[in-house]
């Protein structure tokens, strides 16, 4: 009789003991039956087959069994196994064993117990059952035998190398019930409610009271209430599994970045600003993240702290701003005049790095910003008539106060000056009047000043600081879970399940902000992308006494597993919502761990972007500041990126090649540079890795100053290092350059005068960008690698000129290299790593001549 349960608690054995000492204390006949069963196999003594001597222990003495006792079923390749003999351990014949044999069953450990069966196989790997009988042919076990113990489960194979245990549990299978008939289209209120009430018609007929005031009929639509609640889940889960359906901005979020694309949250802007002081301020230090506002009182520039005038001003929501550095004041600095060195009608032309200020600035230092602006009209002489958009900010880099420990002064009238210089990417976009004469209708005066330099310049941020907040303590787990162990009769903890704990911030929307850089060009300050914006919030957990920082990340997919490091998430309705670690990525906060935040801001997007002079309140109690104001409006202000664009630009960013592989690859990322016309990419075998040789074609042709051109270089390279490939180093130089010579021969119509034709000539035919804004024929812009120099658009440019009545070009050709290739087929060719040139500049006549002779005209 086999078992057909499966318990966790097996008793038998001890049940059988218990009853035969009970027996035997009455002298009656014992149970007896198997207890375990063993192959014989590595222990066999030599001359005994392994795997075919079977040693059948029984709870008592053996009874007098034979083969004819023994029923060995089972088994799948090998089968039957059929019994050969079957005795004793004590009763074995000699002529079934020799002495050897029998001597080895005889001195096992109690003897008495163990019956020896011999068969004709070792059985193959399945499993075989052994079972004690009455007689051959029955299935009833022999009389006193316990029906539970009278077979035995076995394996021939028990001893062959095995990974796994060879005691198997197999846990209960649930009983699947027969499923009953319904309605699983069934998605809302309506319809659960016809289902459970239609089930319960079928399994309690006798019920039909229908009326709302009955208790079944409350329950029922208790029970519709939540399925409808939870099929509402399910389809609101489902919805946010995919990026084209996802209605949640974080759900959007993730997806984006499982195909590696950040989604941004914005931007705040940034303004540069002036604080006003009073001319005796010498060396006073603003703090940064004063705060800044938005006129808000026309008779109050200056707030003081915790009054009760700032709280009056802060309940009108005025835009606030916090500046970024430090900054040291001083009155001089408040407005400084450019210095002409005596000349009249001056201007600082487009692309000046150098000025001159009237006065002595000892404290002027590089790295301070000054901003330009117009302050008269050049024409009317009037302040009000000023052209508020001609204003620029510029970094100092070089300051020259002083000669040999004096002042610096003009050596022909005596008045004391400062020469100052500024970053290249700051030079001036457009030309500066300096100083010029009114209109007639003005009286013709000379106007001075119209162009002045203001100081004291500080650059904020749009974001308003707000006080610590508490965001609550993580709660303590309400779930618990058994571990999944595959053994259900294993005695195992339940594990608590860690709540969800998302604390929100109870203001809105959170600024972000890109990394202020204080020695950057002024005009890359707010050139900010909001792809490097980071949430301005500091925040601290405290947990039994220890009160340590958390760190904003963009994910959480590079931090370790003890991390102090958060996700900020902004969904649609702009509330932010912290999450944190698991444990795995980023560190999970214990149970009672108290957030707060330190500081966060508050302020986003382009609601920064305002006007100029719009700032004019300072929240400050430092003597001798009197106001602040932006002369330039505030930029850099962005909204959060969109679901719908995300949806749009996600799918194709992973498209995006970010390396170089190729020659055309390494390239087309130089190519990207803005400063960059064009690029060509050279392998070369260096003996031991290869090297990429980069030719590069800059904007506006050869760069003379050589630190700016190893600065170029430098930056070139700095940015194709994230994209070379590993065993590839990377070399940059310059193009090669080919100088040309062309001469022409010009005929002038009559009435004009050949002087004058011939300047218009070497205007059209010069390097240099034209006064309309045209460029030169031979402008290094209009070249780069590998291009034709056709003849055909030399003919075209001087025919256009007026006075020119025909024209021969007489020479075209390489600078040095005669020969009328050139003339004959209209073009030059040029290899592609050449790139034409022609300067004809006198002081370096090897980079390119243009010759030049004219007849007719006057």
């Amino acid at each position: 009789m086999s078992m057909v349960y499966l318990c966790c608690d097996k008793r038998r054995r001890v049940l059988l003991r218990e009853e035969n000492a009970r027996r035997q204390g009455e002298g009656l006949p014992l149970l007896n039956g198997i207890d375990y069963l063993e192959v014989l196999d590595r222990d066999a003594p030599a001359g005994i087959e392994r795997q075919r001597t079977l040693l059948v222990r029984f709870f008592e003495d053996v009874p007098a069994l034979s083969a004819d006792n023994v029923a060995l079923t089972g088994g799948e390749r090998v089968t039957p196994v059929r019994i050969i003999w079957a005795h004793p351990a004590l009763q074995i014949p000699a002529s079934e064993a020799d002495a050897a044999e029998r001597d080895f069953f005889a001195g096992l450990s109690e003897p008495e117990r163990l019956l020896v069966v011999r068969t004709d196989s070792d059985g193959d790997f399945s499993t075989y059952r052994l079972a004690i009988t009455s007689g051959a042919g029955s299935s009833v076990p022999p009389e006193d035998f316990d029906p539970l113990f009278a077979e035995v489960a076995f394996s021939f194979k028990v001893e062959c190398a095995s990974d796994f245990d060879c005691a198997s549990t197999r846990p209960c299978p649930p009983q699947l019930p027969t499923p009953p008939q319904i309605d699983y289209l069934a998605k809302d209120y309506a319809s659960f409610r016809r289902v459970l009430l239609d089930r319960i018609s079928l399994l309690m007929p006798q019920w039909r009271d229908r009326s709302p005031a009955d208790l079944g009929v409350t329950l029922v639509e208790l029970l519709a209430y939540l399925g409808d609640r939870l099929s509402y889940r399910q389809d609101a889960i489902a919805t946010e599994a995919y990026l084209d359906t996802a209605r949640r901005r974080v759900s959007v979020r993730r997806h984006a970045r499982l195909v590696d694309y950040r989604m941004h949250d914005g931007c705040n802007a940034r303004a540069w600003t002036q604080i006003r002081c009073a001319a005796d301020v010498s060396g006073t230090v603003l703090p940064a993240g004063t705060v800044l506002l938005t006129r808000v009182f026309p008779d109050r520039p200056v707030l003081f702290p915790a009054s009760e005038r700032l709280e009056d001003a802060l309940r009108t929501q005025p835009t606030v701003f916090e500046t970024l550095h430090p900054l040291r004041l001083f009155g001089l600095h408040q407005e400084m005049d450019f210095y002409t060195w005596g000349d009249e009608r001056c201007c600082l032309p487009q692309g000046a790095t150098r000025a001159t200020l009237a006065g002595h600035f000892p404290d002027l230092q590089p790295g301070d910003v000054l901003v330009f602006g117009e302050v008269l009209n050049p024409h009317t002489g009037e302040a009000v008539d000023a052209d508020r958009r001609r204003r620029h900010a510029v970094r100092l880099t070089e300051v020259v106060a002083f000669d040999d420990g004096d002042p610096l002064t003009d050596p022909v009238t005596g008045e004391e000056v400062t020469q100052i210089a500024w970053h290249a990417a700051d030079a001036l976009p457009f030309p500066f009047c300096i100083s010029s004469v009114a209109d007639p209708d003005q009286g013709e005066e000379n106007l001075a000043g119209v162009s002045v330099a203001w100081g004291n310049i500080v650059l904020a941020d749009h974001g308003q600081s707000l006080s610590e907040a508490d965001l609550g303590a993580v709660p303590p787990p309400r779930r618990y879970r058994r571990p999944e162990t595959g053994d259900p009769c294993a005695s195992v903890s339940l594990e608590a399940v860690p709540p969800r704990f998302r604390p929100v911030l109870p203001e809105g929307p959170l600024t972000h902000a890109c990394r202020f850089d204080a020695f950057q060009p002024a005009s890359a300050a707010n050139a900010t992308d909001p792809a490097d914006a980071v949430p301005a919030l500091e925040l601290r957990g405290e947990l039994e006494g220890d009160s340590n920082p958390w760190t904003p990340q963009r994910d959480l997919l590079n931090s370790t597993a003890g991390a102090t490091e958060f996700v900020v998430e902004i969904e649609r309705d702009g509330r932010a919502y912290l999450r944190f670690g698991d444990n795995r990525h980023g560190q999970r906060p214990p149970m009672d761990t108290h957030f707060t935040t330190t500081r966060y801001r508050v302020g986003n997007g382009k609601a920064g972007n305002i006007g100029q002079e719009a700032l004019f309140h300072i929240v400050t109690s430092l003597p001798g500041v009197t106001g602040a104001r932006n002369p330039l409006p505030a930029q850099g202000g962005t909204e959060p990126e969109t679901m719908e664009q995300v949806r749009h630009r996600a799918p194709e960013a992973f498209r995006t090649q970010e390396r170089a592989v190729t020659a055309a690859d390494y390239a087309a990322v130089a190519e990207r540079d803005p400063q960059v016309q064009r690029a060509a990419a050279t392998f070369r075998w260096t003996g031991s890795w290869h090297t990429v040789y980069l030719t590069v074609d800059p904007l506006g042709g050869v760069i003379r100053d050589a630190a700016e051109r190893e600065r170029f270089i430098t930056g070139v390279l700095d940015r194709l290092e994230g994209y070379r490939m590993a065993g590839y180093d990377l070399e940059a130089d310059e193009p090669r350059y080919v100088s040309l010579e062309v001469e022409m021969h010009v005929c002038v119509r009559p009435g004009y005068f050949r002087a004058a034709v011939k300047a218009a000539l070497l205007e059209v035919f010069s390097n240099r960008r034209l006064p309309d804004g045209r460029r030169g024929v031979f402008h290094p812009d209009n070249f780069t690698f590998g291009q034709t120099v056709h003849l055909s658009p030399l003919y075209a440019a001087a025919q256009a000129v007026p006075g020119v009545a025909s024209v021969e070009v007489t020479a075209f050709q390489r600078q040095g290299q005669p020969s009328n290739a050139g003339l004959l087929s209209g073009k030059l060719p040029l290899d592609r790593l050449e790139i034409a040139r022609l300067d004809n500049d006198p002081n370096c006549p090897e980079r390119g001549l243009f010759r030049l002779t004219l007849g007719g005209g006057k």
